[in-house]
């Protein structure tokens, strides 16, 4: 009998710590939502099919076993601290770019930091010749997942052409249907203009994707993220995606970009080239998130986090984001990238 009362006290103590994060969770009135390109998070392993031999230990970056797990807790400690001093529970849902591939995104979320959030990963891998991905981690208690897809990038013309897959996750947030689309277009290289038919590709694929959900319902509320390569005044934000930081526009069929305002080329940014900010890493919001009921999740405020540990202390490139590598030459540091978050309240 003891035996059995035993057992009765475990099983409700198990219900209890099953269910308290989940009842604490729907009483949430602000959540925050973040985007991170980790630049270059790879494993030490020579990937058959994949250019990412300059990331092992016998190539120029030494990359090795001690380097991965620093860089790990690195970005570990940025998504920890990111938006908490305004959503305790820490970011319900993180977009992630520039990882090699899944197993990688396990690691990151098991760190000691970030391991009691539980984090939950939808990843696909992509036809990248480089073999980084995009991928959405999320917190269960606060965002039930209900499907995924990925959607490969074409450009007419372009036979040999690939790159990063876009992500679209679909789920209720508390209760709410969100759809979330992570990107990571094209790069500038080859130079900007030349480029550029890449990123406006790029553009008119998230804009086909978010208008086939909104065809199918007007007021659906799609949050697109990611490193876009692009500043939000570069056409590929603002007529190929019609994404604008003018709310007056959500009336045309424009998306909402709140970091068109927060940008500015002389001093402020989520990253800095040649001595100008650009703002690539954007969030944008369907007209529905800016103008929802006040008892549904709407758009509050959007950030650029750039903590000052995230940043370089001294020298020319002081205040700029403190990076992992510069060349070949290990600095240590966290990302070429700032991380960026929204918050959404009700």
């Amino acid at each position: 009998m003891n035996n059995f009362r035993s057992f009765i006290k475990l099983c409700i103590l198990a219900l209890f710590l099953v269910i308290t994060p989940i009842l604490q969770a729907q009483n949430l009135k602000v959540i925050s939502i973040g985007f991170y390109n980790l630049e270059n998070l790879f494993d030490t392993i020579n990937t058959p099919d994949v250019s990412d031999t300059e990331f092992t230990p016998l190539e120029a970056k030494k990359w090795n076993s001690q380097k991965y797990y620093e860089k790990l807790d690195h970005v570990a400690k940025v998504i920890a601290e990111m938006a908490i001093d305004k959503t305790p529970e820490g970011l319900a849902i993180v977009g992630l770019c520039e990882m090699e591939n899944r197993e990688v995104i396990e690691d990151l979320i098991n760190r000691p930091v970030l391991k009691a959030r539980n984090y939950q990963i939808v990843h696909y891998n992509s036809s990248d010749k480089r073999g980084i991905d995009v991928a959405l981690i999320y917190q269960p208690s606060i965002f039930e997942l209900e499907s995924s897809f990925h959607f490969p990038l074409t450009v007419e013309g372009r036979l040999n052409f690939y790159t990063r897959d876009q992500l679209l996750v679909n789920g209720k947030l508390l209760g709410e249907e969100v759809h979330f689309l992570v990107n990571h277009w094209p790069s500038r290289s080859g130079g900007e203009e030349r480029s550029m038919p890449l990123r406006n590709a790029a553009g008119d694929l998230s804009r086909s994707i978010s208008d086939f959900i909104l065809n199918l319902d007007p007021n659906a509320k799609i949050i697109t993220m990611g490193d876009l390569n692009d500043d939000p005044f570069n056409s590929s934000v603002s007529e190929h995606l019609k994404a604008s930081g003018d709310k007056n526009l959500l009336e045309q069929g424009y998306f909402y970009n709140p970091f068109a305002s927060i940008h500015n080329p002389e001093n402020y940014g989520s990253l800095a080239y040649r001595g100008k900010w650009n703002q690539f890493d954007q969030i944008i919001l369907t007209p529905s998130l800016v103008k929802a009921k006040r008892n549904k999740w709407h758009f509050e405020k959007a950030f650029v986090f750039d903590a000052d540990f995230l940043k370089n202390k001294e020298g020319k490139y002081k205040g700029l984001p403190f990076r992992t590598y510069a060349g070949n030459n290990y600095l240590g540091g966290y990302s070429d990238h700032f991380p960026v978050y929204i918050l959404l309240e009700r």
